[in-house]
């Protein structure tokens, strides 16, 4: 778990770290380099989840032996399904990193939504629901790695 206070935002204790997969994790459906041993590190500190449309069926080979769980969703209403899995997991304990249209509503319910603008791009409905913006994976999973990052990001 990581335990923040960020004055003007809030007390949180995030126990769960929700990702998307293409756009997010993976370019072409081929997970970024260096995004595993991130994962593995930050699995010491959090649950991990994967939630994706698995839009180039290459998820399942990509993150098999990390520590996580991964689910594969149907081809319709998936923003629906990705905000009710963090309400499951308890959106007030979820930090959520995504970056596509069906990333929106999963983004705006997480405790922090992180939206990342890499080579796939991203949603402007899916930026307009987060609370921070970054331009690469690895500085995203870093805020999570040095949490006083976020708490300079996001006090007011």
């Amino acid at each position: 778990m990581i335990g923040l206070q960020i004055p003007g935002f809030g007390d949180i204790d995030l126990k769960h770290l929700v990702l998307d997969y293409n756009g997010t994790l993976a370019l072409d459906g081929t997970l970024m380099l260096g995004a595993g041993e991130a994962l593995r590190l930050l699995a010491g500190k959090m649950e991990i989840h994967v939630i994706t449309a698995d839009t180039f069926a290459l998820a399942r080979k990509h993150l098999s032996g990390l520590p996580l769980s991964l689910t594969i969703l149907p081809e319709t209403s998936q923003a629906e399904a990705k905000l009710e899995y963090i309400r499951q997991l308890g959106a007030q304990s979820v930090v959520a990193i995504g970056n596509g249209r069906n990333d929106r509503e999963m983004l705006r319910a997480a405790a922090i939504g992180i939206f990342l603008f890499q080579k796939e791009g991203g949603s402007v409905d899916a930026l307009k629901s987060a609370d921070i913006i970054s331009v690469n994976l690895l500085d995203a999973l870093g805020l999570l790695s040095h949490p006083q990052r976020l708490v300079a990001t996001l006090r007011s």
